[in-house]
């Protein structure tokens, strides 16, 4: 064999590897990306339940606090309208009506306020009992929620991983943050 065929042949050896180099990377950075993407999704499926949980409440909350503030019906009204809809939202219109639920929620207790009667109803008072524990259960799955987005949102944007998350078209998902000042405090549930 002549130098220049031994020169080719290690030239596509050296070819051969460098793409098998590379297609290993690729499957393997498609087969990550595919992971965190579940988890992504398997987290704002947790996160959901718990907001689903908070939705089926507020109705209970609502005929509870009916009796006593009848007057208030369109604070009550605006809650329900805000609950409307929820299985067939898209998951961006869930996390903004959640943030439209905080703020009505809210108003639900400064009416429970206003109310002595009301605070000391015992069905009032369970209800609320459960709507804290959701409110806790929402802000530990928005954490792990918002952990696993960073994640995947870091490996989508990170060189190399980025080159093969365009090529599949992988996309950037969206933190579930709270956008109003106001709905930064805890809901007030406690009486």
């Amino acid at each position: 064999m002549s130098a220049g065929a031994i020169a080719a042949i290690a030239l596509a050896a050296v070819i051969v590897v460098i793409i098998a180099a590379v297609a290993i990377y690729a499957v393997a950075t498609y087969n990550s990306l595919i992971s965190l993407k579940n988890t992504v999704e398997e987290a704002f499926a947790t996160m959901d339940v718990y907001l689903k949980k908070r939705w089926d409440l507020i109705p209970n909350i609502v005929e509870s606090v009916k009796g006593y503030a009848k007057h208030e019906a369109e604070t009550l009204q605006s809650v329900i309208a805000a609950r409307s809809g929820y299985q067939q939202m898209t998951d961006a219109q869930k996390l903004q009506a959640n943030s439209e639920l905080s703020r009505l929620t809210g108003s639900i207790s400064i009416l429970a306020e206003q109310y002595p009667d009301l605070k000391a109803n015992r069905n009032f008072l369970d209800l609320n009992a459960q709507l804290q524990q959701t409110e806790q259960d929402i802000a530990n799955a928005r954490k792990y929620y918002n952990a696993v987005v960073k994640n995947y949102n870091n490996k989508l944007q990170m060189f190399p991983s980025s080159v093969v998350a365009r090529i599949f078209k992988f996309s950037e998902r969206q933190m579930f943050e709270i956008e109003d000042a106001a709905q930064k405090e805890p809901v007030k549930v406690e009486f």
